[in-house]
């Protein structure tokens, strides 16, 4: 019963673990490409 409850423990860890790196990936990857769309606007709009 203790053998079973932590290796479901773990893998609950582990799925835990992996959806968090799932969500700063994709964050930082829209942060970014929100920066870079901000230099090609602000380039754009920059006195000539």
């Amino acid at each position: 019963m203790g053998e079973d409850d932590s290796g479901r423990d773990l893998e609950r860890w582990k799925e835990r673990g992996v959806a968090l790196r799932v969500f700063i990936y994709v964050f930082a990857t829209h942060a970014l490409a929100g920066f870079i769309w901000l230099l090609f606007y602000v380039g754009d709009h920059a006195p000539k």
